[in-house]
């Protein structure tokens, strides 16, 4: 567990996974991601994950990043989000550094970004764009819309 303090708030980083499904819902809705609307198989995919990172204000869940690993060589960060009371804090940074850390012995740590504007915060910590290469999905939700 690591606490640091940035002006009148500590925010405490911790890979312990005591989140509850409603925490995780919530914080996932706080930045519209569809998965939320899943809280139990949310908590459960979290739950078998990897690695799980979490930044709390408190009590309060206010960040979290997600990786899968092969045990030896690579590892896909899946998630990083940041609720957005507390984005432009560092928060996510943090995340995507102690998970860089935690993997300095793997050959490829991978991105799967799901916004292309988001890429220059990764490639501030380091990533590169992959040549000749394009992610690929395949979805089994209904298309997630703004209403």
């Amino acid at each position: 567990m690591i606490n640091i303090v940035k002006g009148d708030r500590a925010i405490t980083y911790t890979e312990e996974r005591n989140f509850t499904p409603q925490q995780v819902a919530e914080l996932f809705l706080s930045v519209r991601w569809v998965v939320g609307k899943y809280p139990d198989r949310l908590h459960k995919a979290l739950m078998n994950s990897s690695r799980v990172i979490s930044a709390w204000d408190g009590n309060r869940l206010v960040g979290l990043i997600r990786v899968m690993d092969d045990s030896e060589l690579v590892c896909f960060i899946n998630y990083v989000l940041v609720h957005p009371d507390y984005q432009g804090q560092g928060i996510a940074g943090h995340l995507l550094e102690m998970v860089k850390d935690a993997y300095k012995s793997y050959l490829y740590i991978n991105v799967m970004i799901g916004d292309s504007k988001n890429a220059t915060f990764y490639e501030k910590h380091g990533f590169k764009v992959k040549e000749n290469s394009l992610p690929m999905q395949y979805r089994n939700v209904p298309k997630y819309t703004e209403k």
